[in-house]
């Protein structure tokens, strides 16, 4: 599909909906749409008005005004152009789900399999057209088993099938300028009188590149003849994922209310439901589309933690978000989808968790974690996974939620609170030395008092973490001056990486880092409030000044 005044109607459309009853200047009298060029203003896009003037795209504003000295012009806005395209493109998924920008002012549908649903391949140009006529946007269409093929055809023949295999006769007679060539390569072709595709067959690929100042604009001509002919494939980047399933409800009458949105829901729901279930298939993310008389479609999207085909579950998840859902002035086709499907047992629910067979009843859960990631946003409901570290803040990663628990692993060797802070805060104490717990702390400007105190939990340094660089960095070799990466097994002999560690700081104390023991205290204070402090050092350890205290968390 090629919309060759697409900025115009875009404009045009624009207008006329934020006033009905207004009628857009542009067509009543010559109007073009300026950008900035390199010397000048250039006419961007002008109306039929203009152009029987001699004004068209890519000439200076200050000459069109010569010629036309009433001539109203705006600036042209890319921006809301290709906003207004790709919306076009979203609506067009109610023809097929396979949709592509092609350019800044056409589209590309992919129609195998789907042409049967409007007629035939004839009946589906003629039903788009239609469409399209209606909402005002000028439009040329071409069909063809190539995507280069198909642009061709629609800016130069447009209405025109090709059958597989026809594209090189098909084509011959186009001008070239429908390749989707650059300025530059149109200019060549014309100066050495190759106007018409079919002049390109017989002329030998290298002579062709000859003719050209650079290799790359040979190359450009001959991909996309290939392309066009079908002997390079041309992989069309689709705006969408392709859904697994897909549920349709065409509406006889627009529907205007919230009541049939909600009822259109429920019947293709129980639709698509039985399509998985025939297939034994579950799904992760359904998508509910309203497509709307003037060309809009609204759309709203749920996730799940595992694959799922309830329809009561699923018609939960979707209750609180069918309010966006705007009918506008009406909606003539509702279509489900669903995507990331998956094989799902047919086993039934247990009728309560202690027949469940294990600690956690992991549908359940998942079914907890849809009902509060409908209600809030994608990501909420996350999962902590155990990664091999001694230190707290290392020893656990957070993951999305996928519908299963975490493989437990080996666990700290004493308890952590329920609530970890991502990054320890200082805090100012009062300890019995060496190696004494708390009496008092500061912590967020207030002092509090030490009454019962457990502890020390001793986590070692990860000492083999000190001698692996930050990012981008490396640790000195042996004559200060470069910097290297050593792959460092933290199971190596510890002795040697004592000595590795020992001359390091020998060269560069500063770069050096000095990792240190820590001692963990669980410490309640006199209001009952329970504190996960530790002293990050020991006294005399030699590895730098006096011992730091920090609290690390809060227990319950």
């Amino acid at each position: 599909m090629w919309f060759p005044d697409w900025p115009l109607d875009r404009l045009r459309r624009a207008r006329r909906q934020a006033s009905p009853s207004a009628k857009p200047a542009e067509t009543r009298r010559p109007f073009v749409l300026v950008e900035p060029g390199p010397k000048g203003l250039l006419v961007a896009a002008s109306n039929a008005s203009a152009r029987a003037q001699g004004i068209g795209a890519g000439l200076r504003f200050t000459d069109a005004r010569a010629r036309l000295p009433e001539l109203a012009h705006e600036e042209i806005d890319r921006e809301a152009d290709r906003a207004a395209l790709d919306r076009l493109a979203d609506w067009t998924i109610r023809w097929t789900p396979l949709t592509a920008l092609d350019g800044e002012d056409g589209l590309m549908l992919e129609t195998t399999g789907c042409d049967h649903l409007h007629g035939g391949e004839r009946g589906m140009l003629d039903r788009l057209g239609a469409v399209f006529g209606r909402m005002g946007l000028t439009h040329r269409m071409g069909l063809a088993a190539t995507p280069g093929a198909a642009s061709a055809l629609a800016r130069a023949a447009p209405g025109t099938i090709l059958d597989t295999g026809a594209e090189r006769a098909g084509l011959a007679e186009l001008l070239t300028t429908a390749l989707r060539l650059s300025g530059e390569a149109e200019t060549l072709l014309r100066r050495f009188g190759l106007t018409r595709i079919g002049q390109l067959y017989g002329i030998e690929r290298t002579a062709l590149a000859r003719r050209f100042r650079s290799e790359e604009a040979a190359d450009a001509v001959l991909l996309r003849l290939d392309q066009a002919l079908g002997h390079r494939s041309e992989p069309p980047d689709w705006i969408r994922p392709v859904p697994d399933h897909v549920a349709r409800l065409p509406c006889p009458e627009p529907l205007g209310s919230t009541e049939g949105v909600e009822e259109g829901l429920a019947r293709l729901l129980a639709d698509l439901c039985t399509q998985l279930a025939g297939q034994g298939l579950g799904a992760r993310s359904f998508v509910y589309h309203a497509f709307r008389t003037d060309g809009t479609v609204s759309s709203v999207g749920i996730s799940a933690a595992r694959p799922v085909r309830d329809p009561a579950h699923l018609a939960r998840l979707f209750r609180d978000r069918l309010e966006r859902i705007d009918p506008g002035f009406g909606i003539d086709l509702l279509m489900l989808e669903a995507h990331r499907t998956g094989p799902m047992s047919d086993s039934t629910a247990a009728l309560s968790t202690e027949l469940v067979g294990g600690e956690v009843d992991e549908g359940a859960l998942a079914r907890l974690a849809d009902r509060i990631t409908a209600k809030f946003r994608e990501g909420v409901v996350t999962v902590r996974h155990p990664v091999a570290s001694h230190l707290p803040e290392r020893s656990e990663r957070s993951a999305p939620f996928d519908g299963a628990m975490p493989v437990p692993g080996a666990g700290p060797t004493g308890p952590r609170p329920l609530r970890m802070f991502a990054h320890p805060e200082p805090v100012q104490v009062l300890a019995e030395v060496p190696e004494g717990p708390p009496i008092r702390f500061v912590w967020r400007k207030r002092p509090r008092r030490v009454v019962r105190a457990d502890g020390p939990e001793r986590i070692a340094p990860e000492w083999w973490r000190a001698l692996t660089p930050p990012p981008g960095e490396a640790t000195p070799d042996g004559a200060g001056r470069k910097w290297l990466a050593p792959k460092l097994d933290p199971r190596a002999d510890a002795e040697f990486i004592a000595k590795v560690h020992e001359k390091l700081t020998a060269l560069d104390p500063g770069r050096a880092p000095q990792p240190r023991a820590r001692d963990y205290y669980r410490v309640e204070d006199e209001d009952g409030r329970r504190y996960w402090v530790y002293r990050d050092g020991l006294y005399d350890d030699g590895r730098g000044g006096p011992p730091e205290w920090f609290v690390h968390g809060l227990f319950a």
